[in-house]
């Protein structure tokens, strides 16, 4: 098994990262390639910033554009799944490029990873945060329901539904059935809506006690929608 230090792709320069909003373009959205998947975690984590996740269930169609994410690699990553080893559990990360792995995390929170690189080098991005588009009536309610009403449908701010990852499957309506889910299909996909972006940031993953000397954790610096503390800029070099 290769290290996870053989995986990493060179980070962006903080210091020149211009602080930005995501600024929507109108053109014609394209579904992401399997190619896209196919390639260094740390590179699909960046560009995964500004895509588009979709989710369609039946008649209703929510979506949010992606603005942090955290990169997973291989099995020398401790705080990887595939740190033991190959188990029934993280047999997703093992497999083909494009599939999603969802997992249920504390046994509460389901929580959405977008598998990459290779068959048999396990590694994923972790999505941990949107900004809403399509559906926020629909994630309002789907986050009220879970919350059992305490703060009421229309109690929850945008930028709050889909801040975290766990609030963001619920918002999104995403359970264990899409564990292994073909994102390259027509029910759970990522967009390329040509949304701009300013202002990347990388920093040390959150949430984790190991491994957290990696900053594989990158954000959209200036949005409402990101989890955990933004930082100005990453110490990475």
């Amino acid at each position: 098994m290769r290290s996870a230090r053989s995986h990493t792709a060179k980070l962006p320069n903080a210091k020149n990262a211009e602080v930005g909003k995501i600024a929507l373009k109108k053109h014609n959205a394209s579904h992401l390639p399997r190619s896209f998947y196919n390639r260094p975690t740390l590179d699909v984590a960046r560009d995964l910033l500004g895509k588009v996740l979709v989710h369609r269930n039946g008649s209703a169609l929510t979506s949010g554009i992606i603005v942090e994410v955290e990169a997973y690699v291989g099995e020398s990553d401790p705080a990887c799944h595939a740190a033991p080893g190959p188990t029934e559990r993280n047999e997703p990360l093992y497999g083909h490029p494009g599939h999603a792995y969802v997992y249920l995390n504390y046994g509460i929170h389901c929580l959405m990873n977008v598998v990459t690189e290779k068959s048999g080098a396990p590694a994923a991005v972790l999505i941990r945060a949107l900004a809403p588009l399509d559906g926020i009536e629909i994630m309002r309610r789907r986050r009220a329901r879970r919350a059992k009403g305490v703060r009421g449908a229309t109690g929850i701010p945008v930028d709050a539904l889909c801040r975290g990852p766990g609030h963001l499957t619920r918002a999104m309506g995403i359970t264990l059935r899409h564990n292994r889910e073909d994102l390259c299909g027509t029910r759970l996909y990522l967009q390329d809506r040509r949304q701009d972006i300013a202002g990347i940031v990388w920093t040390p993953r959150i949430g984790i006690s190991v491994g957290t000397e990696h900053h594989w954790r990158a954000h959209v610096v200036g949005s409402k929608a990101v989890s955990g503390k933004q930082r100005a800029m990453s110490n990475e070099q």
